[in-house]
């Protein structure tokens, strides 16, 4: 058997080896590659997002797209004069979104308007109907229903706005390197709130980072609501979400997940830290690698 081959002839040079412009799977297991062939590992660029987060927002703020977005989300709430005229302003919706967190519903105006118009305190109302908590969270906070623009006109609120739209922009571009990583300090920083299973399930990122991390297919999403919850609970004690060494630990897990390597074993088991365990993960995520199994 040639040196260069390990078990079943799989070159593990071309698997392991790699080079700048083709990042091998270790590249992938600890940070890809960047254009001049560096590598992060995923823990190392979560560590360095947190602690780089004030600054880097800041200097996110000055880019000159995020300006002209910001400037015109402050123009149009200045000249709103019904919550009707505000949420039918496309450039108000852009930041208001996006700032909370619902960036990818923008393009869902109907639905926008009349999930943030919904009265929190009706348990019919559109918002605490829909299965995407954060509605409830966004029009709760806004509260449209019942102070009308008076919340969304306070400078205060103004300004958390911006910085929050400053904020998600910067954690979007933190995914052309690390892919997750945005996901990620979401998740570490709204880990310890989760009460239930229900609210993870409710919360696209939190159930995009729980859900790969734990290796539960996307396709439970089709499944009864109580079935998604079991497919969770029988592989996370939620208790430990409370602890943050474990938060740490299991959101580096997703960033494994997340570079498209996968973080558990065959069957939905989490891998062990054993070397055997290792051992055989590796050998699979290699072969799966280069479409050597099905």
């Amino acid at each position: 058997m040639s040196t260069t081959s390990g078990i079943y002839g799989v070159n593990l040079v071309g698997l392991f080896g790699g080079n700048a412009a083709t990042p091998s799977l270790l590249d992938v297991l600890y940070g890809r590659a960047g254009a001049t062939g560096s590598v992060i590992p995923p823990a190392t660029a979560l560590r360095n997002a947190e602690r780089n987060e004030t600054k880097q927002v800041a200097i996110t703020a000055q880019q000159p797209e995020i300006k002209r977005a910001i400037a015109a989300f402050r123009s149009g709430v200045a000249k709103a004069g019904s919550v009707d005229a505000l949420l039918s302003d496309r450039a108000v919706m852009q930041v208001l979104l996006r700032a909370n967190g619902l960036g990818d519903q923008s393009a869902y105006t109907a639905l926008a308007k009349r999930a943030l118009r919904s009265d929190t305190t009706d348990p019919k109302s559109l918002a605490n109907t829909l299965s995407d908590t954060r509605w409830k969270s966004v029009a709760a906070t806004y509260d449209f229903a019942n102070k009308g623009l008076a919340v969304i006109k306070d400078p205060k609120v103004i300004q958390a706005v911006a910085d929050g739209y400053a904020e998600i922009a910067w954690r979007e571009s933190l995914d052309k390197t690390t892919p997750g990583l945005s996901n990620a300090l979401t998740f570490r920083a709204q880990a310890a709130q989760v009460g239930s299973v229900y609210d993870i399930l409710g919360n696209k990122v939190l159930r995009e980072v729980v859900t790969k991390a734990l290796g539960v297919p996307a396709e439970i999403a089709f499944q009864p609501l109580d079935a998604q919850a079991k497919a969770i609970t029988t592989r996370l004690d939620l208790t430990k979400l409370r602890d943050p060494k474990f938060v740490e630990s299991f959101a580096h897990r997703y960033l494994i997940a997340a570079a498209g390597i996968g973080a558990t074993a065959p069957g939905g088991t989490a891998a062990t830290g054993s070397a055997g365990g290792t051992a055989f993960a590796l050998t699979s995520l290699a072969a799966q690698a280069r479409g050597l199994l099905v």
